[in-house]
């Protein structure tokens, strides 16, 4: 997606630039397919303490000059072979739509999307870069066949920033994708049921449902793992990192300090809420229910909230396993499943390539 495909090149970085961290999977085509070559991650606290401080922000606002110094400090120190790259946008930085048309051939609907688009994009079309996936079908009431469509546009400012950003970091920007796309491509397959992806980030929750493998629905809430940060730093009195370091460790659990469970709760709970407000409104869209729920993203892995989800959602709770889907090095096994989570966008990111290719308008 808004790339282009490349014959010939051994190995790509996935790229997963979200609003604190940046993480890189190396991924390349081993003799049985893709395999991690290398990774790395670089965390940054200063968000937890002054907002203006993200990496990204929901305004659609990347901070230039830090993310080009942080790219360069995580490629210098993890001594990267590639510099092919693939990159992530946050799902707030596009327009996402899922819309139907009459079953047609792709070049029909090629031609017929240069007269429809425009009313399902909020900026000029000569200010966005337009992509779509074609992904899935549905009869209608008289026996009809739907083609349902999944377009995507991104400003083209937002895709000259990035340009920018990679280029001064000695990188060559292959292509950008949506991170609900890349997320998707690392947890599910064809076979697998409708079931809610929900990618707990540091300043947004991304809540998507994937049926067959193709994303059919996408929705973004602020409610995320710096508003459990600050909560509890507020709450007790503590330094930010501290806070972090609590949330990490004992999670809603709490263990012997009681207190960090009733901050957390309604921060979790907010969270949970708008899973299930989403899942209602998947069902009654599209007329399937969804099967289970896949938690992804860092603020996943706190402990206890994977029972407490399955609690109150009243479905199987399964954590996001990205290393499924490559060979990586025997001496990873000890820590893949603490790394899964975090990485599943880079590695999503990193097998783009080797596993399947889009249609482009």
């Amino acid at each position: 997606m808004f790339g282009i495909k490349l014959f010939g090149t051994s190995s790509y970085l996935g790229v997963d630039i979200g609003t604190t961290s940046i993480k890189i999977a190396e991924i390349g085509k081993g003799g049985h397919g893709p395999e991690l070559q290398n990774y790395g991650i670089l965390e940054s606290y200063g968000h937890l303490e002054r907002v203006n401080n993200a990496i990204q922000t929901s305004a659609l606002k990347i901070m230039e000059a830090d993310t080009i110094q942080l790219l360069k400090t995580l490629i210098k120190h993890s001594n990267f072979k590639s510099r092919d790259a693939i990159a992530s946008l946050p799902s707030f930085a596009a327009f996402i739509t899922l819309f139907e048309m009459p079953q047609m051939n792709d070049a029909d609907i090629a031609k017929t999307m240069q007269f429809q688009i425009g009313q399902y994009i909020p900026l000029p079309l000569t200010e966005v870069s337009i992509d779509w996936l074609k992904v899935g079908e549905r009869q209608d009431d008289q026996g009809f066949v739907k083609e349902q469509i999944l377009l995507v546009s991104i400003p083209n400012e937002t895709i000259e920033k990035y340009q920018r950003i990679f280029a001064a970091a000695g990188l060559r920007l292959r292509a950008i994708e949506i991170e609900s796309l890349a997320l998707l491509r690392s947890v599910s397959d064809a076979n697998m049921p409708p079931t809610m992806v929900v990618d707990i980030g540091s300043r947004s929750t991304n809540i998507a449902v994937v049926d067959k493998g193709n994303l059919r629905y996408n929705f973004q809430t602020d409610m995320s793992g710096a508003g459990i940060t600050q909560a509890l730093a507020g709450g007790l009195g503590i330094k930010i990192r501290r806070a972090e370091k609590l949330k990490r460790e004992r999670g809603i659990l709490g263990g012997s300090e009681s207190e960090l469970s009733t901050l957390m709760m309604p921060f979790v709970d907010a969270i949970l809420n708008e899973v299930k407000r989403v899942k209602t409104k998947y069902e009654q869209s599209f007329g399937t229910v969804v099967t289970q729920v896949i938690l992804a993203g860092g603020g996943s892995k706190m402990p206890g909230l994977a029972p407490y989800a399955q609690e109150q959602l009243g479905l199987p709770i399964v954590i996001a396993d990205p290393f499924q889907k490559i060979h990586y090095p025997a001496a990873l096994e000890p820590i893949v499943r603490d790394l899964g989570p975090s990485f599943a966008i880079s590695i999503g990111l990193g097998i783009k390539e080797f596993v399947e290719a889009h249609p482009a308008v």
